[in-house]
């Protein structure tokens, strides 16, 4: 083996620095250390190729092992750092239940709050968990491992923030779905809440929404499933049965991809001067499809013996259309003119 291509220094730079890792943010700095694009397991990885050939099988195999020892490391120390913090959390947060009431007075949920726990509610009722990751994303999870590499035009329809060192704020929430495949491999059912961030201003947009995505994988999921799961909850979110309509659409993470519409919640398409859906009866709700081969093997799922599907639906949106709210800046903005026109004209979508 080349003196440059020391494997066993490698292996002990790691452990040595996995043994004083005490905070998921360390792993998480140790794996792009090594694993990362500019990693040292990675570099030598992609240096094989100036190895004389007699050397290169060998120097392969060892790397490729010393991969799998990293990543199963790093999955061991997660699991054992995550129960220290939660057995620390639950001893911290653990509540005198016979303490006697202070009398403070309930508040209220924010509109696009209220509605993140009525849907996450729905979805445990499904039997689907919560899952959650980081705002600060890299290009690797938001974009590589959903089936948009750097050359895929796909990328053109996300306006994204980037930092300098070449991290982003997510575009979605489907980062999180590769980390739970990561994690938890199959069969999983989670669904993925939290806030999204694009380029985008305007009186129907904002570069901060919130976003709720969902995920199934298992053993021969049907196409089926998948629309009466969007069906099951939309009608449990609106509280009554409703029409719907599939339509079809492209995402480069699933495949066959659908949008859905579903009738329109106020006027059920009766009225053609409605203020919520313009007099088309139907209003776009949400994104899915099956997921793409690629998006699971990138989860370290074998595409072969698992499919699945998943899909997304704006938060902010749903809870306009619950709530009757008219104007999107109403979620976010404290400015109470904008409070009081948005009620007086409520609807103007």
């Amino acid at each position: 083996m080349p003196e440059d291509m020391n494997i066993n220094a490698v292996r002990d730079s790691f452990r040595e620095s996995l043994a004083g890792a005490s905070t998921l943010q360390e792993l998480d700095d140790i794996r792009v250390k090594y694993t990362g694009k500019k990693g040292t397991l990675t570099t030598l990885l992609r240096s094989l190729g100036k190895l004389p050939p007699e050397l290169r099988k060998s120097a392969g195999q060892e790397l490729n092992t010393l991969r799998d020892e990293i990543e199963q490391d790093l999955q061991a120390a997660g699991r054992k750092i995550r129960d220290a913090e939660n057995e620390r959390q639950e001893i911290s947060e653990r509540i005198d239940v016979t303490l006697p009431e202070r009398g403070r007075k309930a508040g209220a949920f924010h509109p696009v709050i209220q509605t993140m726990h009525e849907i996450v509610n729905i979805m445990q009722g499904l039997g689907y968990s919560v899952a959650s990751g980081p705002e600060k994303e890299e290009e690797y999870y938001n974009f590589e491992c959903l089936n948009v590499p750097s050359w895929h035009p796909a990328r053109d329809m996300q306006d994204t923030f980037y930092f300098a060192d070449g991290t982003l704020l997510r575009t979605h929430t489907s980062p999180v779905q590769i980390r739970a495949m990561h994690e938890y491999g199959a069969p999983l059912r989670i669904v993925c809440p939290g806030k999204v961030y694009r380029r985008d201003n305007d009186v129907t947009h904002s570069p901060m929404f919130n976003q709720m995505e969902g995920l199934l994988i298992d053993k021969d999921v049907p196409f089926s499933v998948m629309k009466g799961t969007m069906s099951e909850m939309m009608n449990a979110f609106f509280g009554k049965s409703l029409r719907y309509r599939f339509r079809a659409s492209y995402f480069p993470f699933t495949e066959p991809s659908m949008e859905l519409d579903i009738e329109c919640v106020e006027c059920s398409g009766h009225d053609e001067h409605c203020r919520v859906c313009h007099g088309t009866g139907w209003l776009e709700v949400a994104g899915m499809g099956m997921v793409h081969p690629n998006v699971i093997r990138a989860g370290r799922i074998d595409p072969d013996k698992y499919n699945g599907f998943a899909f997304g639906i704006g938060l902010d949106r749903m809870a306009m259309l619950k709530y009757g709210i008219g104007d999107l800046r109403l979620l976010f903005d404290g400015n109470v003119s904008y409070f009081m026109s948005g009620f007086e004209g409520a609807g103007k979508c």
